[in-house]
Parts: C-alpha cells; structure tokens; sequence
C-alpha cells in the first residue's frame, strides 16, 4: 500500500508527462520511499501504454540491486534486462559499457529512465562523465524521464543536469516531501545532533612552542594541524564510540536488533576502529569497503543479522537501505553538507516497531556544527539543547596518566594518506606526523546536543 505522499507524487508526475512534458523532479528526504513511488509511476505508465520499457540508474551496485528488488515486485518481472523483460537497474558507471547496439536498440521503444540521486550528475557548460552521457544519450532516446534526489544541490555548484533552475539559480522540483513532513508523518525518525568537542587542546610544537586551544574548532583555525590529526586520535575515537555505543546498548533493550553505522575516513582507519570497537566495548562489527570483496554480500548480511555495528569507507553513504540503523558516528574527512546530509539519511528510515529517534555523533568542526544547527531551520521542533560536560577518563588513562600525541598511539600519517592507530608506541602501527614529531595533549570532552524534545 503506497504512503500518501507517494501516491500524490505518483499522480503528479503521471499528470504532467500526460500533458506533454517529459521530465520529472522529485525531492524526498532520505528514508521516505523514493523506490516505490517511483516504481508506482513506472506501473501506471506500462499500464496506460504509454511506455514500451523503464531503465534505471543509480550510484552503485548495491544500491542497484534494491531498485531491481522494489522494480520487480511492484511490476512482476525479474528486472534483469533479460529477453522480454520490461526494463533493468544499472549504475551510472555502467553507461561507460553501453555500446552502439543498445542505443541503437533503446531508439525503437518508449523509455522511461529513472535517475536515482540525480545530483551525482552535473550538467550545464562542463557537466561530468554521468552529466555528460545523459544529456548526450539517454535524453535524446527518453520518452519520460524521472529523476529523484534527497539532497537537490552539488558541493561543487554544478548545475544537475534534467533539473530545471530559477534566475537565482534556485532547482525547480516539481515535488517535494520534506524532512519534517515525513518525521510527522512517522515515515522517518527524528535527527539528534551530538557534535563532540574538547575544552583544552595543547599543542607541543618540535621547537619547544606550546599552543592552547579552547575548542576542536581554534585548533583547526589556529594550529595547522588538518582534521585527519583529530579523527585519526584514538582518545577521541573512544570518547565519540563510547557515547554512540551506549546510546546503542540503550535503544537495544526495546529493539534487539537496532544497529550503529561508523563513516570512516580510510580502509586501515575502519579497520582499526572495528578494533577499537571490540578491544574498548566489546562491540562486535563488520568492516565493508570499496577493498573488500563482495561488499554487497556483507551489507546484505549485515542488514539481516543482529551484528550490532558496521564500519563504512564510501559503500554506505547514500541510497544503502538497512532500516535497523539507528546510530551513526560520522568520522569521515569529508565535510561537505552533501555528504553530511546522505550519512544521516542512513539511519532515518523508520519501521513500525523502531523507536522514534536516530543519533548521529561527529566532531563540533565548523562545517559539521553549521549543517547540524540547519536541522533547526528543517526539522521545527529540533532544537538546540544544553551543552553536557563529560569529564572522560577510562581505566587506562586513570592508570597511566596524561597522554600525549606520541604517548596515546594518536596516529596521522599525510605522506600516506591514510589514518591508523595501534595501542602506544611499542605498536608497529603507531605513528604520529613524521614531518613535525608536534605532540598534543586533550582536555575534558564536552557534547552539545541537537535534540528534539520528547
């Protein structure tokens, strides 16, 4: 049974491609059902003939691969584009692999083609390789055109190529189900915000210079140490899965089978903050990366099992749909609002049994606070709740004393490019910046909370 949004979207869009328009926008909040719907519209268009076929595409193969489940369920078919199938799921990356014969063949049918998180493809005077063959092939070979979007703007400004613009340069969407419509419309969880930050950051340069900052934000402004130094720090790991792990152990005492999802920043660093999770708190984990093989088959695994968390280097970031996620650490180096906006949207999707509220915790770094704090502008009763002090001092920190950059097994390696850690530096994996030896030490921790009030 569609959502009552669903059903209006699907209506509209049938509305207009019926009075002679081709394409279609569509902008939901991440978690509210973009699939079916669009699925619905491509149903009533075979049903009305008027379409002969539907091609989809989409960012990855995962993502792929539960368009061609929704696709095949709602239209009876396998939706593999096999002989007298009714369409198929590609990514945008299998456009590359399309020759000749199948355009030449796509030249003879009305096609719908569905674009899912249509921002990935920039359009206008430089558009990029996916911009690009849309506008130069499948617009020309398209009867309809439905794209969908969760996040209507690119990091980089360009244009998205189908999306109509106004004189300001604002996207013209032709329907829109917004965050909040759907938090009340109890289709997606409320957003909470903990932006984790530290009081007394010292710096001890190489020549003997000490610097101190009162906050993750004057450290970034002021001592020229980049993010990667603070995410790569194995103190600030713990504090940040401390906090997200027992906000997890508390939603599973009424959901057993809610999960955490961790953004990391590397390959080595979510394998060592699977590590961390399982050496610190006992928390078992799966490791899934663009290095792993069958990575598909783990997050397939994963979204069906009881495994309380898993660690992600850009194969869960958008368009991944595991409804038991209920608690993100976003540990990521990319700091962009796209980005920001498509990991929350992991864990918003909202079954009948879930409590209402998600929890997403990250660094109080400046871009992460000012897309945190628009949530207040988004979400109406999200707001901006007290700031917590925590002094955090485990077991090991009571029994060995203060810890250094050097000391703590805080790792930063820029020459590779990579952020790891090891238990001190006995570890053959501890490193700290080989350029600058600079060593730092950490203060009290401290959450603010972006909450909405229950």
């Amino acid at each position: 049974m569609l959502r009552k949004w669903q059903s209006a979207c699907a209506e509209s869009a049938i509305n207009k491609y019926s009075s002679g328009h081709r394409h279609f926008l569509c902008l939901a909040t991440p978690g509210a059902g973009k699939t079916v719907m669009a699925a619905e519209v491509a149903a009533r268009l075979l049903h009305q003939d008027m379409i002969d076929a539907v091609l989809c595409f989409s960012p990855s193969v995962n993502i792929a691969d539960g368009i061609r489940y929704t696709f095949s369920y709602r239209l009876n078919c396998s939706f593999n584009g096999g002989l007298g199938e009714v369409g198929a799921s590609l990514t945008y990356q299998g456009l590359f692999h399309l020759n000749d014969s199948f355009w030449h063949s796509l030249s003879k049918l009305r096609l719908l083609v569905v674009f899912d998180e249509i921002h990935h493809c920039a359009g206008g005077e430089a558009p990029n390789a996916w911009g690009s063959k849309i506008i130069a092939k499948l617009q020309q070979y398209a009867r309809y055109t439905l794209a969908l979007t969760g996040t209507p703007w690119r990091s980089n400004a360009s244009p998205i190529a189908l999306a109509a613009y106004s004189k300001a340069g604002h996207i013209h969407c032709d329907f829109t189900y917004g965050m909040a419509e759907a938090i009340a419309d109890k289709i997606c969880r409320r957003p909470n915000i903990v932006l984790v930050d530290n009081n007394a950051l010292t710096l001890t340069r190489s020549d003997g210079r000490t610097d101190r900052f009162g906050s993750i934000c004057d450290f970034l402004d002021g001592s020229g140490m980049p993010y990667q130094a603070l995410i790569g720090s194995e103190n600030i790991l713990r504090h940040v899965l401390k906090l997200a792990s027992e906000k997890l152990d508390q939603i599973r005492v009424r959901t057993p089978d809610a999960a955490g999802l961790v953004v990391a920043a590397s390959v080595q660093h979510a394998e060592a903050i699977s590590e961390l999770l399982w050496r610190s708190f006992k928390q078992k984990s799966v490791v899934v990366t663009y290095r792993h093989e069958k990575a598909s088959n783990t997050i397939n695994n994963f979204r069906h099992s009881e495994i309380p968390w898993i660690v992600s280097v850009g194969m869960v970031s958008e368009g991944t749909d595991i409804p038991r996620l209920q608690v993100c650490c976003h540990l990521s180096r990319v700091k962009t609002e796209l980005h920001f906006r498509q990991v929350l949207g992991r864990i918003l999707r909202m079954r009948v049994e879930d409590q209402p509220d998600a929890w997403l915790y990250t660094l109080a770094e400046s871009n992460l606070t000012r897309f945190a704090e628009q949530l207040v502008v988004d979400v109406p009763d999200c707001h901006l709740q007290f700031e917590r002090v925590n002094d955090f001092h485990d077991a090991q920190e009571n029994r060995s004393g203060p810890k250094t950059l050097e000391n703590r097994g805080v790792l930063f390696e820029e020459m590779h490019d990579d952020i790891t850690f090891g238990n001190g530096p006995e570890s053959p994996k501890s490193r700290y910046d080989p350029m600058t030896r600079d060593l730092f030490v950490m203060g009290t921790f401290k959450q603010r909370v972006l909450a909405h009030y229950v």
